[in-house]
């Protein structure tokens, strides 16, 4: 079975709220909602990856040293199995706005289980109930 390596981040604002974005019509679990992110190119590192998807997604800019590693999620699809670490951002620059149409909400942590979410996301928000609360 192949393996896929997606990064994801949970980008956090003063109000202690986490950013999710609702994945697009035409695209694999079109309509659910998840932490931005996405796979790494070849020879790219896990968090150049998603500072790379963070301009390209949310035309935000996100340094290294601001990216904290959370947790990870190890999911089977039918046809690969996911590997997906989780970090958390409370620090960039810019103004968070969709840059491909993709509808986005800021929400509590304890309210991210009332959201359709993939398979693969849902064991990540343990953690952040932990770390930011409900």
């Amino acid at each position: 079975m192949k393996l896929v390596l997606v990064v994801a981040c949970a980008l956090i604002d003063v109000d202690n709220r986490v950013l999710v974005t609702q994945r697009p019509e035409g695209k694999q679990l079109a309509g659910l909602w998840e932490f931005p992110g996405g796979k790494l190119e070849p020879g790219e590192r896990p968090e150049g990856a998603l500072i790379r998807e963070l301009r390209e997604e949310l035309g935000i800019e996100v340094k290294e040293a601001c990216l904290a590693p959370l947790t990870f999620a190890s999911h089977g699809y039918e046809s690969f199995h996911l590997l997906m670490p989780l970090y958390v951002c409370r620090r960039w620059e810019g103004l968070v706005q969709p840059q491909e149409a993709q509808a986005m909400k800021w929400v509590r942590p304890g309210k991210l289980r009332e959201l359709a979410m993939p398979p693969a996301d849902e064991p990540l928000i343990p953690p952040l109930i932990d770390l930011l609360g409900p």
